[in-house]
């Protein structure tokens, strides 16, 4: 697999912004762990993708700069379309939807910016959001994401017979969107393969705390997406919070220090009569009964090990990567450090220079171990 960190970490709304965060953060995340080469999973906002698409002056400047630091670029995650480091995201995140022009537009900006970018005989990764939040969606809406989408496929394919480059789109499932897990998004798309929609150019990101949070199985996850024909392009390494007991007083009270008003930290309880949700933190705490272990959407850096009784769901990252890593092509599958949240993890004190290559080192040692690291060449 193809390592790199995704740079939603940073706050960037511009090319001057994405090109600070390059030379303050990236290059010297590179130095700091040790690399000679880094992968950098870019996150550009929907206004600057359309200028990038647009302009080929600039895009040599962010080749330059990329090249300069010992950046490489494989992936893109065009999943929030801007202002992600507002101070209120929550549900706009998911804005705008793939019932909208704009979502498909932003989609073909980012595969035309990295198509130009992509090392010399590499393929290339956009993740995606999964269609809307759940509600509302209408039968409307999903038929104009199904035309969205099979436009989509058709603009990839173009891409690649006028530029010689592959670039692929992963739907990432979200828990509480209208494809809460691997499996919606694997009947989704299996439904509508005869509808234009073409797997050669729209997979699945398996994103590790996303599939933690729902309590699949990683293995039975990875093997229903190719049983049914699909294709991993993405994989996002990330972990989840978990408690086994969310009764216990000093449980509720450590979880209570995850609650912030940024981002949206759903909730899922395996409970006796089967799995119970909540759209946030702070709604689980009030009306979830508590019956079953919590699994809370929160990106924990990957080396982090909490004050019990709070864990990490690294286990799951490392059993999903293990099972893709027995696929045919997961050499070809990108693996994108994800931990976008350290700006609101309580009682962080570890610069992000740091912290972000203390990840690196240890999705290296647990992720692509025994093999030599490899990073994007």
């Amino acid at each position: 697999m193809l390592l790199s960190y995704c740079t939603n970490v940073h706050p960037a709304e511009d090319l001057d912004g994405v090109l600070r965060q390059l030379r303050e953060y990236a290059g010297p995340i590179r130095r700091a762990a040790g690399l000679g080469t880094l992968g950098v999973g870019l996150w550009l906002p929907a206004g600057l993708a359309a200028r990038l698409a647009g302009s080929a002056e600039d895009r040599a400047v962010l080749r330059g700069v990329l090249e300069a630091e010992g950046l490489v670029l494989h992936t893109v995650n065009a999943f929030p379309y801007g202002g992600f480091h507002d101070d209120v995201v929550k549900h706009a995140v998911y804005q705008p939807t793939w019932a909208e022009r704009s979502r498909l537009e932003y989609t073909l900006d980012c595969a035309e910016v990295l198509a130009a970018l992509l090392p010399a005989g590499a393929d290339g990764s956009i993740s995606t959001v999964p269609l809307a939040w759940r509600e509302p969606w209408t039968e409307g809406h999903d038929d104009a994401a199904t035309a969205a989408f099979a436009e989509l496929s058709a603009g990839l394919r173009s891409l690649r017979e006028r530029t010689g480059r592959t670039v692929r789109v992963a739907v990432e499932p979200e828990p509480g969107c209208v494809l809460d897990t691997v499996s919606d998004v694997v009947g989704w798309l299996g439904a509508r393969l005869d509808r234009g929609i073409d797997p050669e150019f729209v997979g699945l990101c398996v994103d590790a705390c996303h599939l933690a949070v729902s309590f699949a199985d990683p293995a039975e996850a990875v093997a229903g997406i190719d049983a049914a024909g699909l294709r991993i392009v993405k994989v996002q390494a990330s972990a989840a919070l978990h408690v086994d007991d969310p009764r216990d007083p000093a449980a509720r009270a450590a979880l209570e220090r995850f609650v912030e008003p940024r981002y949206l930290h759903q909730v899922r309880e395996d409970g006796p009569t089967g799995v119970l949700a909540a759209d946030d933190l702070d709604a689980a705490l009030a009306d979830l009964p508590g019956a079953g272990p919590w699994r809370v959407h929160f990106h924990i850096p990957l080396h982090h090990v909490p004050a019990p009784p709070l864990q990490t769901t690294a286990d799951v990252l490392r059993r999903t990567v293990a099972a893709v890593d027995r696929l045919p092509y997961a050499d070809d599958v990108h693996l994108d450090v994800e931990t976008y949240t350290w700006s609101v993890l309580p009682g962080a004190a570890v610069g992000l220079v740091d912290g972000v290559a203390a990840e690196l080192e240890w999705a290296r040692s647990h992720l692509l171990a025994p093999a030599p690291a490899r990073t994007a060449p």
